[in-house]
């Protein structure tokens, strides 16, 4: 197979400490493209079909031999030869194969899939077909009617899917009718999740002065999505100070550490300063956009990326859809597809030199704002079939890219 080529990665910007003045940040586009290109693809391994499903090509798949590979019946009924009626000579089918030749006025019983005898001009459908005393006649059809030819889906040493494909049912089906058992793949990124917070209930209805904790159930779903593993989720509280940062120096065997809540300035805020006293690499500090401002990015010198997520849940969803979801694409050798772009009804507050992340439905060939996207709440989300990226200036009924939620 031909060897993997990968676009340039970008470079990473040099360390940076916290910014406690909380700056605008980066356009979220950027932010975005940051994170696809902050790691190079992890290296390939071959595993069965029957494991193939949801990672990663590593290599290109192209077809061995022509698909099909020889001709083939279309139709169940009769191939035949020249003008009717036809003599009928034999049956072919599915596995056993009728080896002779076909002469003008010859045919044979076919089966959908059989090997079409040589000298066959085309395959008189069963139901246009009327047979009797070894004979067959119906309407003549054109030449290759109901023939699929060797070669027609694709011929020998064809590019059949890129390195870089996420692998679904239809590629591995594909796989097989190449022959292969096995396929080169990139493994799913490994990915622990960190939820803290000492408001939060893990289960059951939230008490008094309390929140329930939406982000665990959220956020491994989410990952599987992405194409990751999710290896672990556990609460980290936020006293005493020191426990978060145990726990993302713990998680470092994993390739992305999750850390939700704690990404702001507040008193509890801990993980731009764990991530300062480390000596992480800043990638994306803060994201020009509402909600989900406080966002990051970083890589640790281990080479584990850790992003921070804020502990709202809606803003939550924006940055995982923002970072997290091309940092595992980049992780796994896929392409970062451009966003489909559609107009966008309803009404949305916008800020200057912000970008609103508000989930739509969709409405014909436009979409539509679900109400309920506020910082805290998922209601539109859960119904939505996209979040639309509102740019700075934003008018109802102007073009808007597109997150697919994939539901």
């Amino acid at each position: 197979m031909p060897p993997t080529t990968h676009a340039p990665r970008p470079a990473l910007p040099v360390p940076v400490p916290p910014h406690p003045g909380a700056p605008q940040g980066v356009t979220w586009t950027e932010a975005r493209r940051l994170a696809y290109g902050t790691p190079r693809p992890m290296g390939s391994r071959t595993v069965p079909l029957s494991e193939a499903a949801g990672l990663t090509l590593a290599e290109d798949l192209c077809a061995p031999r022509p698909l099909p590979a020889f001709d083939t019946a279309a139709m169940d009924g009769f191939a035949v030869s020249g003008p009717g009626p036809w003599a009928v000579r034999g049956v072919a089918r599915p596995g056993t194969a009728w080896r002779g030749r076909l002469d003008a006025g010859d045919g044979v019983e076919i089966s959908t899939g059989a090997l079409v005898p040589s000298g066959a001009d085309a395959v008189l459908p069963k139901e246009l077909a009327s047979l009797a005393g070894g004979q067959v006649s119906g309407p003549r059809q054109a030449s290759g009617r109901h023939i699929r030819r060797a070669g027609e889906d694709a011929m020998a040493g064809d590019l059949l899917a890129p390195a870089g494909t996420r692998i679904g049912p239809a590629l591995i089906g594909l796989a097989a009718a190449c022959g292969h058992d096995a396929l080169p793949v990139r493994p799913s990124p490994r990915v622990r999740l960190l939820i803290s917070g000492d408001e939060l209930d893990l289960t059951g209805a939230p008490g008094a002065g309390r929140v329930r904790d939406a982000l665990g159930p959220l956020l491994p779903a989410l990952v599987t999505e992405a194409g990751g593993t999710t290896v672990s989720s556990r609460h980290v509280p936020d006293l005493p100070a020191g426990a978060l940062a145990a726990a993302v120096h713990a998680g470092q065997d994993a390739e992305v550490v999750v850390v939700t809540g704690s990404t702001s300035v507040g008193d509890t805020d801990q993980l731009r300063r764990l991530l300062a006293d480390s000596g992480a690499r800043m990638v994306v500090d803060t994201v020009a956009c509402r909600p989900g401002h406080p966002m990051l990015l970083a890589e640790l010198p281990s080479g584990c990326r850790v992003v921070g997520l804020p502990g709202n849940p809606y803003a939550a969803l924006v940055a995982a859809r923002t970072l997290l979801d091309p940092l595992l694409a980049g992780l796994a050798g896929r392409s970062l597809a451009p966003l489909p772009c559609l107009p966008v009804r309803g009404h949305a507050r916008t800020t200057p030199g912000l970008t609103r992340l508000v989930p739509v439905s969709w409405a014909g060939d436009e979409a539509r704002i679900v109400s309920g996207h506020g910082a805290a709440f998922l209601r539109g989300a859960a119904v939505a079939d996209a979040l639309a990226a509102l740019p700075p200036g934003w008018r109802d009924g102007e073009r808007a890219s597109l997150l697919l939620e994939h539901r």
